[in-house]
């Protein structure tokens, strides 16, 4: 268990949101008109994340590819989202959002049901900083009023979740989910304190 947490930021793509409806359809319009089947560049794009490269662009550029737009609709929150978000603000824990979003986040929280369970939205495209910047995660802890050591982050991705995080003296759980469940941990200083494989697992370390 992690003991005297106050707050607990979570990412949203692939660590609250299943993304992998909208990463099929991304991975569809990128390669129609040549002839790249759709499973080699999913084997490429595994590939490319056990190289810790989990952003999907060097794969575009080793094909020679142009990225396509984003299918926001295509976003489904995982079933155990709201019942794990609900929870642990039962438990009294302070709930944050730190993720890589287009604008509209909040709204989107909202119309998953989501909002009434959070009390903090850090947002790159409100902020105009990006994850892994550690900048981003240090305006959550302002906005929060909470030092690192009382809290922790939630995500799938090593290089942009958990080693910022961690760095800053975060407590973080990296959840293995969507293509970055493939990158290896390369810096022990900041492993993560726990690896999960689903949102469920949260519930056996915050009590």
């Amino acid at each position: 268990m992690l003991k005297n947490m106050e707050w607990i930021f979570f990412d949203i793509g692939t660590t609250l949101v299943d993304e992998s409806i909208a990463y099929n359809h991304r991975i569809k319009d990128v390669i129609q008109g040549t002839d790249i089947t759709f499973d080699e560049f999913v084997k490429a794009r595994i590939e490319s994340a056990k190289q810790n490269c989990s952003d999907g662009m060097e794969v575009l550029n080793y094909f020679g590819l142009a990225k396509t737009p984003w299918h926001k609709e295509d976003e489904i929150p995982y079933k155990e989202s709201v019942d794990i978000l609900k929870y642990l603000n039962e438990c009294g824990y302070k709930i944050g959002i730190i993720a890589n979003q287009s604008a509209g986040t909040q709204d989107r929280l909202e119309q998953w049901g989501m909002m009434k369970y959070i009390n903090l939205v850090v947002s790159s495209e409100e902020e105009g900083v990006c994850k892994p910047d550690e900048a981003i995660f240090l305006l959550a802890l302002k906005r929060a009023v909470c030092s690192a050591e009382n809290a922790v982050m939630i995500g799938d991705r090593l290089d942009n979740d958990i080693y910022p995080a961690k760095k800053l003296g975060m407590k973080a759980i990296w959840i293995k989910q969507g293509f970055a469940k493939y990158q290896t941990q390369c810096d022990d200083k900041y492993f993560p304190d726990y690896i999960i494989y689903g949102l469920e697992e949260i519930k056996s370390i915050f009590m």
